[in-house]
């Protein structure tokens, strides 16, 4: 594996390990978790409901804190990678799917290198109701 090739394996997998908490943190309501992933300055913004909701961190966090964890609910996970892109060595973009109950979720995370360590900068996604597995 060439130098470059080996970088960018390196940079993937320290993503992949950011959306592993990442989902970790959205099946257990778990802010704490979150925080270490999510970017203070992080936006979180969806229209799946019609006008365009945009939060800080410091309006979305308590949010999730409020909720029923999904793993309280005894639900099963439903989450994935389904892409990490490189714009470069200090910017990336993965597309994930997650759900939660009905919601099932198609999230675009931008992520950004920045004090040592890969965080997301802003959370944009869209979600289509289904009726939940049995």
């Amino acid at each position: 594996m060439s130098g470059e090739k080996a970088a960018e394996k390196a940079i993937e997998q320290a993503i992949e390990a950011v959306l592993a908490t990442y989902f970790d943190g959205l099946h257990h309501s778990d802010v704490e978790r979150l925080a270490e992933v999510f970017h203070p300055e992080a936006i979180y913004a969806t229209a799946t409901e019609g006008p365009l909701l945009r939060l800080t961190m410091g309006e979305y966090l308590p949010m999730v804190a409020a909720r029923e964890a999904p793993a309280a609910r005894g639900e099963a996970r439903r989450d994935r990678v389904v892409s990490i892109e490189l714009a470069g060595p200090v910017t990336a973009v993965a597309r994930v799917r997650c759900a939660i109950g009905p919601k099932h979720f198609t999230d675009l995370l931008s992520l950004v290198h920045v004090d040592g360590r890969w965080q997301i900068i802003a959370k944009v996604f869209h979600f289509d109701l289904q009726p939940e597995e049995a």
